[in-house]
């Protein structure tokens, strides 16, 4: 095995044992949305993603409560949309409404 393996490796190792955690570090969420330090940084400062900071300087985020905000604003699907309306015509016809 060469060092480009088993750096491979580890890292997937390192995702699998963040993806158990239930609170994350700064860093830690960066990896898990894909958002740059940055831009977290700007999210934290303006208070519109949920974190904590217990001693003040350090910050963590909760998975669940990360899960949540960043599922928010959900979008149907073309299907989602178009069972819907069948939906409610259905309901129209037969005198629901």
């Amino acid at each position: 095995m060469d060092y480009f393996e088993l750096t491979e490796k580890l890292d997937r190792i390192e995702r699998l044992l963040a993806s158990n955690k239930e609170v994350l570090t700064f860093e830690e969420t960066c990896e898990y949305t894909g958002i740059s330090r940055s831009y977290l940084y700007k999210l934290t400062a303006a208070r519109e993603i949920p974190h904590s900071k217990p001693n003040g300087k350090m910050i963590f985020f909760e998975k669940k409560k990360l899960n949540e905000w960043l599922l928010q604003n959900g979008r149907k699907s073309k299907m989602e949309i178009e069972d819907e309306a069948i939906k409610y015509t259905l309901k129209r016809r037969n005198g629901q409404l």
